[in-house]
């Protein structure tokens, strides 16, 4: 439940290796925060037409269409002003639906109990890509519970990806 000074509460899935998305992280998060939302993930990636920049946000009761297009508004400004990306890119705001990403460590805990899949930086015992059941957190390890009851426990700072197993309120461990 604790997170040790090694993986502070900020650090995020990804971010280390995509210096753009860890940009556009730290302008956009205390907008969301201010406008009452929560910042769940940021994408930057080359994409068929282009690069987009994606952002998924939440809040109790859920995103709204007029959420979306506020914090698109608000934060495009910004970005034309901070943002170093010297290509154009496309930029998208939406809720995280049934995917939810998994991008804090706090998310984990906050989500234990839930299906979720989980890709690591470098393979764990032959293996990269799990899917389990959520166990919580212990220090700086995410805890999953694989099929055949096994608990494989992972180093926050080894994830690449991770995100709920078909995510509905109210569907704790049920997928």
């Amino acid at each position: 439940m604790s997170t040790s000074a090694a993986t502070s509460p900020h650090q995020v899935v990804g971010m280390a290796a995509n210096p753009v998305a860890e940009q556009v992280w730290r302008i956009a998060e205390p907008l969301c925060r201010s406008e009452g939302m929560e910042l769940v993930q940021v994408e930057f990636q080359r994409e068929q037409g282009g690069r987009t920049l994606r952002l998924y946000l939440d809040k109790p009761g859920g995103i709204t269409l007029a959420d979306c297009t506020e914090i698109s508004r608000q934060l495009s400004d910004m970005l034309d002003v901070s943002l170093d990306a010297q290509m154009p890119y496309r930029l998208e705001v939406s809720s995280p639906g049934e995917q939810r990403p998994l991008g804090k460590i706090n998310d984990f805990e906050r989500f234990n109990g839930y299906r979720a899949k989980i890709r690591t930086v470098r393979p764990i015992n032959g293996q990269k890509n799990f899917t389990g059941t959520l166990q919580g957190v212990d220090g700086t390890n995410v805890r999953l519970q694989i099929s055949g009851g096994t608990l494989v426990v992972l180093a926050f700072a080894e994830i690449a990806k991770a995100q709920l197993v078909g995510f509905l309120e109210g569907t704790k461990g049920q997928t």
